[in-house]
């Protein structure tokens, strides 16, 4: 464990090293400077406060036997008999890191009358498709699926877990991690490894301000989420040998506090993720009621409209309309941004798109370098010709 320590002898002016850190993180507790839970560890005090004050003291704890730990785990999710799309995603990702250390890639999958999915699992490169198929984890319930994602782990013992940035998977990848008091990086944009099995985690952090790599060189299993839509889902390729191994979980694993008394599908709606096509509307759009001639480009492009973070903010785009770090990951065929500048926040959302065509009056806004096609000029100039040629080409 790392952690700084105060030598309070050394301290002549309490005021000045109160400001030293940037984030609040140095206090006076009953007479004494000290440093609360606010501390990022960013060295600030060590450098810049008095000779010998701060010291940074590194107790490791003992390293885990990676010899032990082998194997790239995907939890495979399940909703309603199907399989969630980040799960092919995600056993892309596993093979791809699996042919890099010489590791097998296993799927993991939790639900009643699965047999159907499991054999789907293993035409995307599983290597091994453990299931648990029992009544009780029907329908996910937080208790025992971390039960069974506990047991398969401790079963198995994987060098990796990755989970899909869901609303199941950011609720059961921090509890099981917690188990095993390992590290969990969450919506992971790159992920690598290396020969040793250290898997390399890279996520937009400081509002996306820098790209964090993040290694647990000294824990096992490493835990990371990542979101829908930013790897590929691969080729069908069944491995030689690949199996499906059925395992159960104990009675007393299966309790929970929560009982699921009905499930009411939600009427189908068309989700920003699934959209081939895409028009993004940003801070150039000057008044509300101009977001109609943008989504008259998008019905005409048969796509959907989105929005960047600043629309969304004074209330003129729905939440659900947002690309970016705090919104939607998207990859469509086609993606025409309108007026946004780019910044990473946006980019992180939208930048393995297929194709980018980019409308912004600033000839230096970060959004030309990640766009296919630049157009610099005004939306209001640009896009209701953009619409005059689609009408023309309909007629």
């Amino acid at each position: 464990m790392t952690e700084i320590i105060i030598h309070q002898e050394k301290i002549a002016d309490v005021d000045a090293v109160l400001k030293l850190c940037p984030f609040g993180a140095i206090e006076v507790n009953d007479g004494k400077v000290a440093i609360n839970a606010g501390c990022r560890l960013c060295r600030i005090c060590i450098k810049k406060g008095p000779a010998g004050a701060f010291e940074l003291i590194e107790n490791d704890a003992p390293a885990a036997d990676k010899s032990k730990w082998r194997g790239i785990a995907v939890v495979a999710e399940v909703t309603a008999g199907k399989l969630h799309p980040v799960s092919f995603e995600l056993l892309g990702k596993a093979r791809e890191l699996a042919e890099k250390s010489a590791q097998e890639v296993y799927a993991v999958v939790f639900g009643f009358r699965l047999a159907p999915v499991a054999e789907e699992l293993l035409d995307y490169g599983a290597d091994k498709v453990v299931v648990y198929d029992q009544p009780e984890l029907e329908h996910f319930r937080i208790e025992p699926y971390t039960a069974a994602l506990e047991d398969f782990i401790n079963a198995f013992h994987p060098s990796v877990v990755l989970v899909g940035g869901t609303t199941v998977g950011r609720s059961l990848a921090p509890r099981t991690a917690a188990r095993f008091r390992t590290g969990l990086t969450a919506d992971c944009t790159i992920l690598d490894i290396q020969p040793d099995t250290d898997l390399d985690q890279i996520r937009p952090a400081y509002g996306g301000n820098i790209m964090a790599h993040i290694n647990t060189p000294r824990h096992r299993p490493q835990f990371a989420t990542v979101r829908y839509k930013i790897f590929s889902i691969p080729e069908k390729c069944r491995r030689d040998g690949a199996e499906v191994i059925q395992r159960k979980l104990a009675p007393s694993a299966l309790g929970s506090g929560i009982k699921v008394l009905e499930v009411k599908p939600k009427p189908p709606v068309k989700m920003l993720e699934d959209a081939e096509i895409i028009v993004a509307a940003g801070r150039g759009v000057k008044k509300l009621e101009d977001l109609a001639m943008l989504h008259e480009l998008a019905e005409l492009l048969d796509g959907q409209l989105a929005s960047s973070r600043a629309l969304v903010e004074c209330g003129w785009a729905p939440a659900g309309r947002q690309i970016g770090l705090s919104g939607r990951t998207v990859k469509p065929k086609l993606i025409i941004t309108c007026g946004i500048s780019g910044a990473i926040q946006f980019a992180a959302g939208m930048n393995n798109s297929e194709f980018i065509v980019a409308i912004n009056s600033d000839p230096e806004a970060a959004i030309f370098k990640i766009a296919h096609v630049g157009i610099c000029g005004d939306l209001y100039s640009v896009v209701p010709r953009l619409i005059e040629r689609l009408k023309g080409s309909m007629a």
